[in-house]
């Protein structure tokens, strides 16, 4: 039972370690992806850049219902929308500390808006250069 709990353990600290390094607002190469974290009722980083050609990894920290979706919340509006050349992003659920999803890949560059239509101005600007 001892080895079991340890290896349970080991395998926690190596998740961790993993999502903490996905975080961040810089780009990767093509096809690389980066991340982009949410808290209880908002995204932890209000944008992020990345690669054109690149991926974006949507992770929940929380295990806190997320849905996800184009679009954003203008003044406690929600506005759904889908900019050219954003891939499709369709009410996208969360709902456990650690899911993380990958949306993409953005093969335009541009400023596209991502929202959780379940938390009010929960907004993420994704910026592909």
């Amino acid at each position: 039972m001892k080895k079991l709990i340890a290896i349970f353990v080991a395998l926690s600290v190596v998740t961790v370690l993993t999502a903490a390094s996905c975080g961040g607002s810089g780009g990767g190469g093509a096809g690389a992806g980066t991340g982009a974290h949410m808290g209880e009722t908002s995204f932890l980083q209000p944008s992020v850049t990345i690669s054109k050609g690149s991926s974006l990894n949507l992770i929940d920290d929380v295990p806190v219902l997320h849905v996800i979706g184009n679009g954003s919340w203008v003044n406690s509006v929600v506005k759904p929308a889908r900019e050219s050349g954003a891939p499709v992003v369709n009410n996208l659920q969360f709902n456990a500390a650690g899911q993380s999803m990958a949306v993409g890949p953005f093969n335009t560059a541009g400023t596209f808006h991502l929202y959780c239509s379940v938390h009010l101005n929960m907004n993420l600007t994704v910026i592909v250069q």
